[in-house]
C-alpha cells in the first residue's frame, strides 16, 4: 500500500447519546465504520461518574481507555497515520513525542509527560489489640 493509506482513527458504537469508540486501523479511504482491519483498544468520552468519597477527596472524572499498546507501536511503525484525537490520546499514553507533529498544528498542548513511575506506598503495621494499661 502507498505511505498513507493506512490510518488509526476512531469508529463509533453505542447507543444515541452515548457515544463508544473502537480505536481501529483502517484503509484511509473507506467509511468511518466500514470493517477495519484490527481494532487497538476502545474510548469512553464520557466520565465515569465519582462516589461521593471520591469527590470529596477532589479527584477529577476520568475517561476510560482501553489500548493495546504493542499493536499501536507496530502500526505506528509500519507507517499508519493518527487522526488528531487518537494522536491526543496517544500522546496522553506515551506513545507519540509531546511535539508531535508540529508544535503549529496542535490543538491542544501537553507540557509534561502524563505516564508517572509506579509509587508503592507502605502502610504502617496496624495493632489489633488494646495494650493493657
Amino acid at each position: 500500500m502507498p505511505r498513507g493509506a493506512l490510518r488509526i482513527r476512531l469508529a463509533r458504537f453505542g447507543r444515541r447519546h452515548q457515544p463508544l469508540y473502537n480505536i481501529v486501523v483502517a484503509n484511509a479511504r473507506k467509511a468511518r465504520d466500514a470493517v477495519p482491519i484490527e481494532v487497538i483498544g476502545t474510548y469512553n468520552p464520557t466520565p465515569i461518574p465519582l462516589t461521593p468519597e471520591e469527590q470529596a477527596k477532589g479527584t477529577k472524572p476520568y475517561k476510560h481507555i482501553e489500548l493495546d499498546f504493542d499493536r499501536s507501536k507496530y502500526w505506528l511503525g509500519v507507517g499508519a497515520e493518527v487522526t488528531d484525537r487518537v494522536g491526543f490520546l496517544f500522546k496522553r499514553a506515551g506513545l507519540l513525542p509531546e511535539e508531535w507533529p508540529k508544535p503549529a498544528k496542535l490543538t491542544q498542548h501537553i507540557k509534561k509527560p502524563i505516564v508517572e513511575d509506579i509509587r508503592i506506598e507502605k502502610e504502617e503495621p496496624k495493632e489489633l489489640y488494646r495494650p493493657r494499661d
